[in-house]
């Protein structure tokens, strides 16, 4: 049980901006003989979950853009939710990727993606993204 909370832990780490690798703690308990599709559901859980709160995150940066610091006027942040949510809602999909994926997930709290959609569309991309990492632990024997 330590392990999957382990496992849980890193992969919630490794989806913030903490630089974390929860493939590492994946593969080794893959080693030690876990369950995989038990250790799929724990990571992409863990990791999913480390997504909402940058999303979370995003959304709250909205409370401020009324203030005269923000960067950004709130017809210039309507515009690019509106587009976001036509176009760029799909990229969630890429919330994986090592590199931009988790700005990808701060931005779609700015953007305002609908929680269950991008639960629905991180989850899918990080669980394909560990299911590829079990599926090359198991076809590449150390």
């Amino acid at each position: 049980m330590t392990g999957y909370l382990a496992l849980f832990g890193s992969a919630f780490l490794a989806a913030t901006i903490l630089p974390f690798y929860s493939e590492v703690v994946l593969y080794a308990m893959l080693r030690d003989g876990g369950d995989p599709l038990a250790l799929l559901l724990v990571a992409t859980a863990g990791n999913t979950l480390g997504a909402v709160v940058n999303w979370g995150l995003g959304r709250y940066l909205l409370h401020f853009q009324d203030r005269r610091w923000f960067y950004f006027k709130p017809a210039q942040i309507e515009k690019a939710q509106h587009w976001f949510q036509r176009y760029g809602v799909w990229t969630l999909l890429l919330a994986w990727l090592p590199v931009g994926g988790d700005p990808l997930t701060f931005i779609a709290g700015v953007m305002r993606v609908r929680l269950d959609l991008f639960v629905l569309l991180v989850g899918l991309g990080k669980g394909l993204r560990y299911a590829a990492v079990i599926w090359l632990a198991d076809a590449v024997p150390l």
